[in-house]
């Protein structure tokens, strides 16, 4: 039988690296990146700034989080980006490479897989461990010859390959013996890379696919889960390398960028972790912020702050050592179950150690948390 697993599919976002000039795993140590680190110019010659449109960041923009933050470095103008109708996970890697966008969100297991393919990028901030809500293993709701993992035996599996759509049902399928297709050889689940949200679910519900994975806080899952057409039937391990490891949320940018402006992202850091407590106190107010300004129904909206699964509002790994061993950790395990893309370009513990920038972590010199 054809392997079907496409990862050339969910390679697309990030194709055009090479282009300009990020092909590569670099191979700089801790120490010249920390030479390279010190040559820091003044934040006030960057006047504006491109994010991505999302959750937080419209509730940062209305309620003035950002313009206090970024005023004070002379950053008057924040401009929100949406991510457009095609919704293609990972094109947040290929906008920062390209400079379309200044920080990204992704989870770090992408973003790790990023870094591998190329993206000389650094991560800023990183989230506390996950939990079993985060990626279930969703179904059709009347698909009642799938109920648990095990029905997944020989089925067809579809979602994002470089994303926790992959990495949490690739954990959950391996603890139940029921591995994935890869590009080597056939497993026992059918797998598909779907880099697109929307069609990743229209297989499901139209019988082309018979599970897939996500994130239920994500806009494109809310309207089916809510409208009951979708059943969980497997969640990732509390105790497994996804909850704990390769399930935190990661904020990244590009490493010139970083290194020529780190009381920018200094600033970025500080509206975030602002809006994130504003909302705990405030969500219905909140949810009616996000529901005009992402244009999504307000019981989606409040949906996406209070679900034990999102990920816009969660706390932070304030320790940078921390998150380091986060990446080398769940790097060995998929590494030892398989994963096709890191076996063949894994990062060296001195290029994860460089990953993650120590400045914006506890006891760094830009770091939100001292």
């Amino acid at each position: 039988m054809k392997i079907r697993h496409r990862v050339a599919v969910a390679l697309a976002a990030v194709a055009g690296l090479g282009s300009l000039g990020l092909a590569g795993v670099s191979s700089a140590t801790p120490q010249a990146a920390a030479q390279a680190q010190s040559a820091v110019a003044p934040a006030s010659d960057l006047k504006a700034i491109n994010l991505q449109l999302t959750p937080w960041t419209v509730v940062a923009r209305e309620k003035g989080f950002f313009k206090q933050e970024f005023d004070r470095i002379g950053v008057t103008n924040v401009n929100l980006i949406a991510s457009g109708a095609a919704d293609l996970l990972g094109a947040e890697a290929a906008a920062v490479g390209g400079g379309a966008i200044a920080i990204a969100q992704r989870m770090i297991y992408p973003a790790t897989v990023h870094r591998a393919n190329g993206l000389d990028g650094v991560i800023i901030w990183a989230s506390e461990p996950s939990n079993r809500y985060r990626a279930p293993i969703l179904a059709r709701a009347d698909n009642d010859a799938i109920q648990t993992v095990k029905d997944l035996d020989g089925k067809k599996f579809g979602s994002s390959r470089i994303s926790c759509y992959w990495s949490s049902p690739f954990e959950i399928l391996q603890k139940e013996g029921l591995p994935f297709d890869s590009r080597e050889k056939e497993g026992r689940v059918r797998y598909t890379s779907i880099d697109n949200s929307a069609v990743a679910i229209s297989a499901v519900l139209s019988g082309a696919s018979d599970a897939t994975t996500a994130h239920l806080a994500a806009g494109a899952f809310v309207g089916p889960w809510l409208s009951g057409k979708l059943k969980v039937v497997g969640r990732s391990p509390d105790d497994g390398v996804y909850v704990n490891n390769a399930g935190r949320v990661t904020y990244f940018a590009r490493r010139d960028f970083v290194n020529k402006y780190p009381q920018v992202v200094k600033a970025f850091l500080a509206a975030r972790e602002r809006t994130r407590e504003w909302v705990g106190d405030h969500v219905d107010e909140a949810a009616e912020i996000i529901a005009r300004e992402t244009r999504v129904p307000l019981e989606a909206a409040k949906f996406q702050i209070s679900h034990a699964g999102e990920w816009e509002f969660m706390a932070g790994e304030p320790n940078a050592q921390r998150a380091r061993e986060a990446i080398k950790t769940f790097q060995a395990w998929y590494v030892e179950h398989g994963d096709d893309i890191l076996n063949e370009r894994r990062l060296t513990s001195e290029q994860v150690d460089a990953f993650v920038d120590g400045r914006f972590f506890v006891g760094g010199d830009y770091s939100i948390y001292n």
